[in-house]
């Protein structure tokens, strides 16, 4: 196999299943050599592990068409787990250029129905998975760049549009994602010197997750021969080529992504302001408040709202 990833080493997590087995594939068609983790367990909690579980069906699939992959199974949540990731990867493929961040779950609720276990497994699974295999994968990088090795590294995290503009029944999930988007900015500011452009992605896909919470938006055409807009191999282009070495130039970005549908999102930045030059009174905010509002661009629909 041989594309525009060709020769590059890419892991991915949460490869067994969905939009990360299609990230998986679609790197390897581009000739990229890739660890493939998930955790081999179903969602339910059942040990999904039985024939060597969805990360090495998934490595057997890149196999037989040719290309390369290794299966992993670790823990991206926890810091040992995240950091044997990495090793993973050093020591199958002896170097890492590009991270792909997806593994996640759901566990939706209206807020006053989320329970605190809800909340810190979404957070962690999301957020905190996003971290640790930035602070794992970015500490190796800096450690080549100070031994005069030159990266040409490449990081790309899965936020979505609920974290961009909330999510009605998911509060949990759209403040990770949320998070996530925040901490793209912040891993690009601080990576970028050792060689590495972080950006991430919102995409709209068919998943598990997604399959039964959106159920009719995230349907197969009835025509077989119709463009599938849902599938989740649509999104996975766009992260092959932020992953290979023509996306270096660019950095610290959020792209939306749907079917044939690719965007730049636009995120928080400053607006409207007026400076009075002293303390305000309160009674005065009204009419400054107002105006203010009257000036910024009005924010998007929340989903489900």
């Amino acid at each position: 196999m041989a594309g525009i990833c060709d020769g590059r080493v890419a892991v991915v997590t949460g490869a067994g299943r969905g939009l990360g087995r299609a990230h998986a594939l679609e790197f390897a068609r581009q000739g990229a050599l890739v660890v493939v983790n998930d955790l081999g367990v179903e969602l339910d909690g059942r040990d999904g592990d039985a024939g060597g579980g969805p990360a090495r069906a998934v490595v057997e699939e890149i196999v037989a068409r040719g290309g390369a992959a290794v299966a992993d199974h670790h823990d991206i949540a926890t810091w040992d787990g995240a950091a044997a990731l990495v090793r993973t990867a050093l020591d199958a493929f002896g170097k890492l250029d590009v991270l792909v961040n997806n593994a996640g779950f759901l566990r939706d609720r209206m807020l006053i129905n989320l329970s605190e276990q809800d909340w810190d497994d979404v957070i962690r699974v999301h957020l905190k998975g996003h971290f640790l295999m930035l602070r794992h994968a970015g500490a190796h990088w800096r450690d080549q760049y100070k031994l005069g090795n030159l990266n040409d590294a490449r990081v790309v995290n899965t936020s979505s549009g609920a974290g961009l503009l909330g999510s009605i029944g998911q509060g949990n999930y759209a403040a990770a994602k949320a998070g996530i988007a925040a901490l793209t900015i912040q891993a690009a500011a601080e990576l970028g010197r050792y060689g590495v452009t972080v950006n991430a992605i919102a995409p709209a896909a068919r998943t598990r997750m997604t399959e039964a919470a959106f159920s009719e938006m995230m349907a197969r055409p009835e025509d077989g021969d119709a463009f599938d807009a849902m599938a989740p191999e649509n999104v996975s282009p766009l992260v092959a080529w932020l992953g290979s070495d023509r996306s270096r130039a660019v950095t610290g970005r959020l792209f939306e992504v749907e079917g044939g549908k690719v965007g730049v999102a636009d995120g928080w930045q400053h607006g409207p302001t007026v400076d009075k030059g002293a303390r305000w009174d309160a009674a005065e905010l009204d009419a400054v408040v107002a105006d203010l509002l009257r000036r910024a661009p009005a924010p998007g629909p929340v989903y489900g709202g």
